[in-house]
């Protein structure tokens, strides 16, 4: 009989954890690595080229790829003939794991998790709890998937009770489009079909949890319905030509996962769950013999990708921009800023738009008369760090703070990632304004830029409180110039139209 010790199971789950922080799977690497050398698009293979190099980076500064360093997620297979050696339940010693990953000292992981999500939304502080999954099977030992998975792609999440007579692809190629960039691709989709509502859920969530290997996939040919359908929609979901953080290319995702479970015969639930360009998830099994081991990945795994801005970038100093200089900003356009921003993300944007409607001043420090916000909130420093990695949060969660914030502070300019939808854009529009987008999944390689960093206000918010940062040559990209007009329309719209291999029209 095997037993599995307490502190053994708690310290697995801590190395697996602070390991997915840093190391993308071999098999992400390898694909990413693949579509960066196909890709057409000069926008599109940039970006690629940031997460590459950022990939890189935080495998050998053991710091996080992303700075949202996600719920975690895990699957917890127990064999019937399994003895612990334990006082906390299964559930426990996960969230004991997670506990100790998210508090190392070394390489703190950012605390995202609020209790009371309907309420106060107090974050816990220690980004607990995780999510578990626990389930009995044959066998004598321990098996876990465990991921940890970022808002923004989590966000992004669709189901559906189909009929039973529609039609799979046509339905997933319908919402697509609708989940924009927020995701962070070029990525994975995991797909549930069959079960209940939550089953198709659970199943769509744990498709994630499998390697890529949709290039094998396709070399060897399908050999059941379930993999015709992968390739199919590999295939046209990549036609409709989203690409690489919405900027259009050829890639849009690396692969498709599905797993299936009978249903009732009068229903078709469909689930899809998308992984972002920070995929994080492992797995690893334990026999009673110790903790589990990760073997990190080789440096010469990784592509001989090394991203440098373009010597035609524009070079912005944020101490004496004018709206006059940015009204000559197009979409697409790289720039690289120079000089000090602000920060702030949703709770911040509730409190400011809070104050200003009651007439009371904003804090002593935060002034946006003619400067940025950078929608960030980040891991926190160690070491020498000005700040730990800093990427962008989805910036269509502001839109509706955009009007306020445009029409009242003389904030001119945002930073984010994703789409704008038509209100944000709007109001962008009327206000002469521009929003900008850093690489989702670069947020190591961005954080290099930041030279000073300080919190001026709502310190009580943490990872969400207003910072300022002091910036060199932070490169980001013209997403939707003072005209309205948005690089996430223009670039998909033109390479779809450049695939053609599904109508230009929406199915």
């Amino acid at each position: 009989m095997t037993v599995i010790r307490q502190q053994d199971f708690i310290d697995s789950i801590a190395g697996a954890l602070q390991f997915i922080s840093y190391y993308h799977p071999a098999d992400y690497i390898h694909a990413l690595a693949e579509a960066y050398r196909a890709e057409q698009s000069p926008a599109a293979k940039d970006a690629m080229a940031q997460i590459l190099t950022n990939s890189r980076m935080s495998a050998q500064g053991h710091r996080p790829v992303c700075q949202d360093t996600g719920i975690v997620v895990a699957f917890v297979r127990v064999g019937m003939s399994v003895r612990w050696d334990a006082v906390l339940s299964v559930v426990e010693m996960v969230n004991a794991g997670v506990r100790k990953a998210y508090l190392d000292a070394d390489n703190p992981l950012r605390a995202s998790i609020v209790a009371d999500p309907a309420g106060k939304r107090k974050n816990t502080g220690d980004n607990t709890p995780a999510v578990v999954h626990v389930e009995l099977v044959q066998g004598d030992g321990v098996d876990v998937h465990i991921a940890a998975k970022g808002g923004g792609s989590e966000n992004k999440a669709v189901m559906a009770m189909l009929n039973p007579s529609d039609d799979i692809v046509e339905w997933v190629l319908q919402r697509i489009p609708e989940m924009g960039a927020g995701w962070c691709p070029p990525g994975m989709l995991g797909i549930g079909i069959g079960g209940t509502a939550e089953k198709a859920v659970l199943l769509a969530k744990e498709a994630l949890m499998q390697p890529i290997d949709m290039h094998e996939l396709k070399v060897r040919g399908a050999q059941n319905r379930l993999e015709e359908l992968r390739i199919e929609l590999y295939e046209k979901v990549n036609a409709l030509g989203i690409g690489a953080q919405g900027l259009g290319g050829l890639t849009t995702v690396l692969d498709v996962k599905i797993l299936d479970y009978p249903t009732h015969a009068a229903s078709k639930p469909i689930a899809i769950i998308p992984n972002c360009a920070a995929t994080r998830h492992i797995h690893f099994a334990l026999d009673g013999s110790g903790m589990a081991q990760f073997a990190p990945p080789k440096m010469e795994d990784y592509p001989d990708v090394h991203w440098h801005p373009a010597a035609d970038a524009r070079r912005v100093n944020l101490e004496t921009v004018t709206r006059e200089e940015i009204a000559g900003w197009r979409p697409g356009e790289t720039l690289l800023l120079s000089g000090r921003l602000l920060t702030g993300r949703d709770a911040a944007h509730k409190r400011i738009i809070e104050m200003l409607a009651r007439g009371e001043p904003l804090p002593p420090g935060v002034d946006f008369t003619n400067r940025f916000i950078y929608y960030v909130g980040p891991v926190d420093p160690v070491r020498d760090e000005i700040v730990g990695p800093a990427g962008p949060t989805t910036a269509t969660r502001m839109d509706k703070f955009t009007e306020t914030m445009l029409a009242q502070t003389g904030l001119i300019g945002m930073i984010g990632k994703a789409e704008r939808g038509e209100v944000a854009i709007q109001a962008i529009k009327n206000h002469g304004a521009v929003y900008l987008i850093a690489i989702g999944g670069a947020a190591y390689l961005v954080s290099k830029a930041i030279r000073d960093a300080k919190v001026i206000a709502f310190a009580d918010l943490g990872m969400e409180a207003i910072y300022e940062f002091g910036v060199e040559n932070m490169p980001v990209t013209v997403a939707v110039d003072t005209q309205g007009r948005s690089v996430h329309e223009i670039g998909p719209a033109e390479w779809r139209k450049r695939i053609g291999m599904i109508p230009v029209h929406p199915v």
